[in-house]
Formats: structure tokens, C-alpha cells, sequence
């Protein structure tokens, strides 16, 4: 099987690099091979390298940047996964939790309605139903606070910041599942292999969350960072201290509850991820 894997440079498509090996051959693509921006080219570029299977974790990540670009979110997060769809050929595409307004007081499941507040969250829903639109099978997977040792992420700008400052100021009125990038890449793997083995692809086609277990906020996503960083030894760190997401205004609202069930790829493919702090300390160490 050749398997065209789209966004290698970033948090998820680094590590889906290695996941995806024994599955087929591996068409690592960066944005110098496909770009997703230029949607007028995609259909035409995937015809010359002739995937079986697309997976698709390039997205506009930039939650704040993306209120004065729209259209390039739009335009990476909505009409490109259009056009890999149109393309007529099995995908596995990512989303995320920000496609929910986060007024549910529990965890999101799939029937839930989305009601995206921003313009991220809004490309990214459009994404999923530009897919759907299309009719082919498709693996849709919903995952949250995505996470790794590298690129530019949450834990590695706490890490920074511990170090660098004397107070830091954490929001602790959003809720949701830190994601370890590693995980979500060997959970992924698994999950399509069993996906490709069944004889109907259509038949457990569609959305699925894929998140760590449990809950916390970023407060206490940074609280459990700094005591590993204490553990080895770093030295000083900076104070934490909790604040409500009115004392830190960014320019895209976020939702208050992020939580996703994920009991669903659970039931079909037999897969969970572990709870998010059991996931933190595996990468950490």
C-alpha cells in the first residue's frame, strides 16, 4: 500500500512518519510536495503520486492568527481536505475539539452538535463536512491540547517559561485532555490497520474523538509539568498561579469545556488512549 502522508514537519505528521511503516510505503510529504494552501493543485498532485491511502494531520494551527488570516485557514483546513476527498480516495483526516462551543457541563461525544467559536474551529468543522460531502471512506479523528518534544507547543513554552520567569499566570476555567502527539500517531496506526482489514471500508466510516482519558486545565497541565521539572532537579522555577480566562484575553474565544469521550474508537476499533497524566510522564521521561 502506498500511504501519502501530508504535514510531516508537524507535531502529529513527525511521528505518523514512523507508525504508518508497517502499513505500506510511506509518501512523507512537506509542503515543497504537496501544498495545501494552493488547493488548485492538490487533485492534480495526488494523481502523480498515486496514494491507496491519504492521511492528512496538515492543518492551520495558529487558534489566535487565524482570526485576521481566515482565508488561509479556510483555505488549508476547509477546501484542502475537500479536494483530498475529491480525490476518491480513502482518508484519514484530523480534527479537533475546538469545534465545540464547550457549554456542555460533560464529555463531548460524536452526535453532539458543533458550534465552533472562532475561525479555527470553524475551518476545521468545515473540513470534516467537506469530507463527508464527498462520500468516500473517510476516518475522521477529533483529538485535543495536542502536545510533543517538538515543534512549538504547549508543554515546551511552559518548560521555557518555568525557567525564564519568576510568576507564571495559567488559565484554570478551561477544561480538557492534554494529547500526547506520540500516542495519537501509534493509536492511529493501529486503528487503520484494523479500519483497512475490515471488508466494507464504509461501514465504520466517519467521525471519532481520539484523546487522552481524564481532564484538567491548563493550570493544572502546567502544575504537572513543573513537578516533573522539579523532580529532575532544574533548579528555580517560576511560581504558577491560577487565573480565569477573562484575565488573559486572546484575540479567538475558547471553549470552557474541551472534554472528549472517546468511548466510541474504543467500542469499534478497540482502541483508548491512557489518561493524560500516565501520557505526560511517558513523554517526559
Amino acid at each position: 500500500m502506498r500511504i501519502l502522508l501530508t504535514g510531516v514537519n508537524g507535531q502529529v505528521g513527525w511521528e505518523l512518519q514512523r507508525t504508518l511503516v508497517p502499513l505500506g510505503e510511506v509518501i512523507a510529504a512537506d509542503r515543497s510536495t504537496l501544498d495545501l494552501a494552493d488547493t488548485a493543485s492538490i487533485r492534480r498532485r495526488v494523481a502523480e503520486l498515486a496514494p491507496d491511502l491519504i492521511v492528512n494531520p496538515a492543518a492551520y494551527t495558529a487558534v489566535d492568527k487565524a482570526e485576521s488570516e481566515p482565508a488561509l485557514a479556510h483555505a488549508i483546513n476547509a477546501a484542502a481536505p475537500g479536494e483530498l476527498a475529491a480525490c476518491g480516495i480513502p482518508l484519514v483526516h484530523y480534527s479537533t475539539d475546538y469545534v465545540f462551543d464547550g457549554g456542555k457541563s460533560g464529555a463531548y461525544t460524536e452526535a453532539d452538535t458543533p458550534n465552533p467559536l472562532g475561525v479555527y474551529g470553524a475551518s476545521k468543522l468545515a473540513g470534516e463536512q467537506a469530507i463527508q460531502r464527498a462520500d468516500i471512506p473517510h476516518l475522521i479523528l477529533r483529538t485535543s491540547w495536542v502536545y510533543g518534544l517538538r515543534g512549538r507547543n504547549f508543554l515546551l513554552t511552559m518548560q521555557r517559561l518555568a525557567r525564564e520567569r519568576e510568576m507564571l499566570s495559567v488559565v484554570d476555567d478551561q477544561f480538557g485532555a492534554p494529547t500526547w502527539s506520540r500516542l495519537i500517531a501509534e493509536a492511529t496506526a493501529l486503528v487503520v490497520a484494523r479500519w483497512l482489514g475490515q471488508p466494507d471500508l464504509t461501514a465504520n466510516a466517519g467521525v471519532y474523538h481520539l484523546s487522552c482519558g481524564g481532564r484538567t486545565t491548563w493550570h493544572g497541565f502546567t502544575e504537572a509539568i513543573l513537578a516533573h521539572m522539579a523532580t529532575r532537579g532544574e533548579g528555580k522555577l517560576a511560581c504558577l498561579t491560577a487565573i480565569p480566562a477573562s484575565g488573559y484575553p486572546t484575540p479567538a474565544a475558547r471553549p470552557a469545556n474541551s472534554e472528549l469521550d472517546s468511548s466510541k474508537l474504543a467500542g469499534i476499533f478497540g482502541v483508548r488512549l491512557p489518561e493524560w497524566q500516565t501520557t505526560l510522564a511517558l513523554c517526559l521521561e
